[in-house]
């Protein structure tokens, strides 16, 4: 094999072990620490600086400004967060993703293999999946470091070489140039980072003289700006099919993005010596590293608080250019919260079911008294409305099962989390049961109000009576399965003997009522059946609290991680 495929494929090679050392890093922090991040993202309610704050927090711990880019179009389009929030978040994020230039610039050689070799032994000896994850944290860190070395081996042949340096010397003296490489290298890889490691990788390559970077900070500055161009594409790519906000927050990302690179590809040569000023002193290949870290840091955070106090102004920018009024913001055909690009942030994607879930429970809760005016009032619309409601539930329903499938088939769960899942999965299950049995008495009504059967006054209150105790106990349980009550099991099951007590003597007046023929045989049978329907919907009220499911409300699983934690 030649000497220029020795190094095209050390080069891809290296790469590809620095994607993957990122990936799987970004991922085991995520699993270890991802929790703690919704008390970040709390901040948000506040105002855009602790939403600039969180978005580089969450960006340092997801060690990708992508992944917190995707996840903040998808809340926005959710409706879970406003744009103004959303723009500030991916101010922080730009900041954030610069942690790992920093990380690329320690010079950690002679220790790579021992980090692997730590990150392994932790790994593999490990019970506790928390411990496990920080062991394989750090076995991706050596993995990523172990790519980053392999590229920079494969480089240093080029640096001697005179049409190579020659190329770079046109890309150093043609600023334009180095952007547009910086953009095409970033467009092709989807990683600012990794085109960034390669940057540093090759700055720090000496020249012909042995002292002096071939590339230089001059010269690495627009392929740096290039770079923080081409990272914009994936946020691009993602707000695809989303709602207008959704676009909007995607193409804030890039005005920001590109405005900040229009600004400073002008003040190249003094940016770089200032960058040189507060950075460490040396020979210029043992210190540009740092400085091109330096560099990214220092660009984003002077556009971050260029922008923040103008939020309004690209909010407007962002308005124009992006036109239009928002649709229903939809992830699905009718779910209301779910997005399939934040199932590999598991710690967002359940954020997402857990509202999608409260959302459903909310429309069952509704039914009960529509079915009540729907009997008292002879009134179809009512029914209709039920009807309509059953149907949204049931195609909600299926969504939601397809999408926490979809969670466990991507293998991002930790083991509480899926617990916690297959819990929601089971309250879903038992409130669809009660939506069944909402569609059923919305059957039986309509055939009454079809076939002109009239309750007599003590039927009528009977089945009032019966509606409304029904309705209480699913009103109680909802709350405390959203953690707004105590565990009311005890007092819920003596309301259940009277509940029983009042049906039974509900359905012996009705029989006495037909022997008497003061009703129709076909109207009591009816009766008979809409009581039987509402047992069933008592019965999965209780199955909810019987089976001891845990508190389906966000702050759940935070107190559930913290809790297996200590044990």
């Amino acid at each position: 094999m030649n000497s220029i495929m020795e190094t095209i494929f050390g080069l891809l090679g290296g790469l590809a072990l620095f994607l993957f050392g990122m990936n799987m890093m970004s991922e085991s922090l995520q699993k270890a620490a991802g929790e703690k991040m919704k008390s970040i993202l709390a901040m948000l309610t506040k105002n855009p600086v602790l939403g600039v704050l969180a978005g580089a927090l969450v960006t340092a711990v997801l060690q990708s400004s992508s992944a917190t880019t995707v996840m903040v179009i998808g809340f926005v389009s959710a409706g879970l967060m406003e744009l103004p929030q959303g723009v500030s978040v991916i101010l922080g994020a730009n900041i954030g993703t610069t942690m790992t230039a920093q990380l690329m610039a320690f010079k950690i050689s002679d220790y790579i293999w021992a980090i692997v070799f730590v990150g392994f032994i932790i790994l593999f000896v490990a019970k506790k999946e928390k411990i496990r994850c920080v062991g394989e944290t750090i076995f991706a860190f050596g993995i990523l470091f172990e790519g980053i070395e392999v590229m920079g081996s494969v480089m240093k042949p080029l640096a001697s070489s005179p049409v190579f340096t020659d190329m770079i010397q046109k890309v150093a003296d043609v600023p334009i140039l180095g952007v547009a490489v910086g953009t095409l290298m970033t467009l092709v890889v989807q990683s600012s980072s990794a085109t960034i490691a390669v940057l540093q990788n090759f700055a720090s390559q000496a020249g012909p003289d042995g002292v002096t970077s071939v590339l230089g900070l001059t010269g690495a500055i627009p392929i740096l700006l290039g770079d923080n161009i081409g990272t914009t594409i994936t946020a691009l790519l993602a707000c695809i099919g989303q709602s207008k906000n959704a676009k909007r927050t995607a193409v804030a990302h890039t005005v920001f993005n590109l405005s900040g690179s229009l600004v400073f590809i002008w003040l190249v040569p003094w940016f770089a010596r200032f960058v040189q000023w507060f950075s460490p002193k040396g020979p210029e290949v043992e210190v540009i590293s740092r400085q091109i870290a330096n560099a990214h840091t220092t660009f984003n955070i002077a556009c971050t608080l260029i922008w923040l106090p103008m939020i309004g102004i690209l909010v407007k920018i962002v308005n124009f250019i992006v036109r239009g009024e928002d649709g229903k913001p939809v992830a699905t055909a009718a779910s209301k919260y779910l997005d399939y690009k934040l199932i590999a942030q598991p710690v967002f994607a359940i954020k997402m079911i857990t509202q999608e879930l409260n959302d459903i429970c909310g429309i069952v809760k509704n039914m009960l008294p529509n079915l009540q005016t729907a009997i008292e009032d002879n009134n179809i619309s009512k029914l209709n409305k039920v009807q309509e409601n059953c149907n949204k539930v049931e195609q909600r329903n299926d969504e939601m099962m397809q999408y926490m499938a979809a969670m466990f088939a991507a293998g991002s769960l930790t083991e509480n989390q899926a617990g916690y899942v297959s819990d929601m999965m089971l309250i879903m299950e038992n409130v669809e049961h009660i939506e069944k049995r909402c569609s059923e008495i919305s059957g039986f009504v309509a055939t009454k109000i079809e076939k002109g059967y009239k309750y007599s006054s003590e039927a009528a209150a009977e089945l009032k009576k019966n509606l409304n105790s029904v309705a209480e106990i699913y009103d109680s349980v909802i709350r405390y399965l959203e953690g707004d009550s105590e565990n009311p099991q005890d007092i819920l099951s003596q309301r259940r003997e009277k509940i029983l007590k009042q049906r039974n003597k509900a359905r012996r007046n009705n029989s006495k009522r037909m022997q008497e023929h003061k009703c129709q045989k076909e109207n009591g049978v009816l009766f008979n059946r809409i009581l039987f329907s509402l047992d069933r919907i008592t019965h999965d009220c209780f199955n909810l609290l019987e089976n001891d499911i845990s508190q389906f409300h966000f702050d759940g699983i935070e107190e559930e991680e913290e809790q297996l934690g200590t044990e």
